[in-house]
């Protein structure tokens, strides 16, 4: 999967001149307010139509999608605006009513994508179709769990295939519904850069006001496309009525997006850039050196810890450290959680050092 550089070719063929914006409603509730949506958007340079056919919910009683009635109304999108049309399916027989709908793209959602089995049973039912399929990130931040999804479907011979991150669960306060945790998705694009992958800021978000700026984001970062919910009175929408759009207010947001080029074609700018590479490569080289004398002089402190019978970790002296560095972040001006972050990692590191020394039995 990793060679196979014909996984993408199914956006390539779409020929857009632009990111892939996929764009409709949360969950298709009547057949009035699919057509509604759908024509407002036909001419937003909105190429693919969602909807939410089956809604898995957290809990009973919630609205869970009219279900298979509301495939001849996506029928009826398709063939009055052209869009093409993607839905969620979770199971076997989703896939089957599907395809016999002519649904053009299925993908698979966060919920299900934490299931191995449940991801098998879909790939087996699409066994070498030549649909195109989109594997959501799973709920929780498992970059394994997401790529080895879309290997089951690749090993099923589908071999359309893209990827939609939109953020993980996390138990923590955050600014967003879903924890956008960019790293993950980048370490995704690195290892399969072939894969077309979509952010969906609808979720990431959870509201409508950071929709735009997360998109940017994504744009800024090579995502492909984006998956933006919208609705024509998103504050009357069956689900998540927070973070749905309308479609003017998409049209805004897409006419202010900002496509940046890929690479560098001025060859001067490549030249001052291979120059300032060279700066941070020898900066790096410094940094990683810093480090490993720092890691020195924590396994003499191991040492001496050792010696004296005395504890690993010492609070009071930790507390100190995150002070003192978050002061000099300020002062710097570098973001203190980033800073806060990096110090955390290198003081895990520093007592599992001091560990291997101070339980070394002699």
């Amino acid at each position: 999967m990793e060679n196979d550089k014909n996984i993408g070719n199914w956006l390539t063929e779409m020929n857009l001149g632009h990111p892939l914006t996929i764009a409709g409603p949360c969950s298709a509730e009547t057949k009035e307010q699919v057509l509604e949506i759908a024509h407002q958007l036909k001419d937003n340079r909105v190429t693919v139509f969602r909807a939410g056919v089956w809604k898995p919910r957290t809990r009973p009683g919630s609205f869970e999608g009219v279900g298979a009635d509301a495939l001849p109304w996506l029928q009826q999108v398709k063939k009055e605006t052209g869009l093409l049309i993607a839905i969620e399916v979770a199971t076997a027989n989703h896939v089957k009513l599907a395809l016999e709908h002519d649904i053009d793209i299925l993908w698979i959602g966060a919920r299900t994508t934490a299931n191995p089995f449940a991801v098998q049973e879909i790939a087996d039912s699409l066994k070498d179709s030549d649909k195109i399929v989109w594997v959501k990130n799973p709920v929780n931040p498992d970059l394994e769990l997401w790529i080895g999804g879309v290997e089951r479907l690749y090993k099923a011979g589908v071999t359309n295939l893209g990827v939609i991150h939109r953020g993980f669960s996390t138990y923590k306060k955050t600014d967003y519904r879903n924890a956008p945790k960019w790293q993950i998705a980048i370490d995704f694009k690195t290892r399969f850069p072939s894969i077309p992958m979509i952010n969906d800021p609808s979720h990431i978000c959870g509201r409508r006001d950071c929709i735009e700026n997360v998109a940017q984001k994504a744009l800024d970062l090579q995502f492909d496309g984006v998956m933006i919910e919208t609705h024509h009175d998103p504050d009357k929408a069956w689900s998540d009525a927070k973070q749905q759009i309308t479609p003017n207010t998409l049209n805004e947001i897409i006419t202010r997006l900002i496509v940046r080029a890929k690479t560098f074609k001025s060859e001067k700018a490549i030249d001052k850039l291979i120059l300032l590479r060279k700066e941070i490569n020898e900066t790096d080289k410094i940094l990683l050196k810093t480090l490993i004398e720092r890691m020195e002089i924590v396994k003499k402190i191991a040492q001496v810890k050792k010696e004296k019978n005395v504890a690993v970790l010492q609070t009071k002296r930790w507390q100190q450290v995150i002070d003192k560095m978050t002061l000099l972040s300020k002062e710097s001006g570098l973001d203190v959680r980033f800073v806060t972050r990096l110090f955390k990692e290198v003081h895990q590191e520093s007592i599992r050092q001091q560990e291997k020394i101070v339980n070394k039995k002699k």
